[in-house]
């Protein structure tokens, strides 16, 4: 039963389906990298910045995306919910799809996302048909109000974006992953494949990774390896972990039958 369940596995976001859970970011590469990242990422969905795709000259990242990749433009740069709003629109009318993340950052030096202005993005882009992915910090009350708000999922950060410090959120995120029923897709902050599957392992619904990769010395080869350790986290959650013992050990074998009995 397990393994039809892992064979039938999608990922459900505003009505699509994907077989991939793992969210390719794309703000550090170099546009040359970004086929190769996202081929060996396994990657279907991949989030862009307006200003790469609003380019006038040859570097435009629409250019550098495979067909078929679903493109999740981000409203970086965005102070309030009326300049998320805007970047949302323009990025439709480019031709980038009703996929939106909202990101809402008033705070230069952490760079800390807005839970409130967000939560009022999301209202009126979803309002406006837009499938609305929130980047948020992972507090279950501001999650439940992006729910009611119309979000398709909820993004919420591991630790600050581009550290690459690992899951310093786990806590709060598990509470979000136990509580929330949108898909619940770890984002910012992830630095290692172990990381990922970690995240997975707790019940993720997905990863979304870029500077991990975008400065790893081998990016194609980083890219297998996030897709190969998200795939095994995600089938070491469907299969069910195995307990943890509060104290003492357990013997894999019973204590019976020595030699000299």
């Amino acid at each position: 039963m397990k393994r039809e369940a892992e064979e039938n596995d999608v990922l459900m976001i505003g009505g699509h389906a994907f077989t991939s859970r793992f969210i390719l970011g794309s703000g550090k590469y170099d546009l040359s990298l970004i086929r190769a990242a996202v081929s060996d990422a396994g990657a279907q969905m991949i989030t862009l910045a307006l200003r790469r795709a609003n380019s006038d000259g040859k570097d435009n990242i629409l250019d550098y995306i495979p067909e078929g990749v679903t493109l999740l433009p981000n409203t970086s740069g965005a102070r309030n919910a009326e300049e998320a709003v805007r970047i949302a629109r323009l990025a439709r009318e480019l031709g980038c799809g009703d996929f939106v993340k909202i990101e809402v950052i008033r705070d230069s030096k952490y760079l800390l996302p807005d839970n409130y202005e967000t939560i009022r993005a999301t209202e009126t882009l979803a309002n406006e048909g837009f499938v609305v992915m929130p980047y948020m910090y992972p507090d279950l009350n501001a999650a439940r109000d992006l729910v009611n708000a119309g979000a398709a999922s909820i993004m919420p950060l591991a630790a600050p974006i581009g550290s690459n410090k690992g899951l310093a959120t786990r806590e709060f995120i598990q509470i979000l992953v136990d509580e929330i029923e949108l898909p619940v897709i770890v984002d910012a902050g992830i630095g290692r494949p172990s990381q990922a599957c970690e995240a997975m392992e707790m019940g993720a619904a997905a990863v979304m990774a870029n500077t991990a990769i975008a400065t790893a010395g081998d990016i194609p080869a980083m890219a297998r390896a996030f897709k190969q350790a998200i795939e095994a986290g995600r089938a070491a959650y469907l299969a069910g972990l195995g307990r943890v013992l509060a104290k003492g050990g357990s013997a894999s074998s019973p204590l019976t039958g020595f030699l000299e009995e």
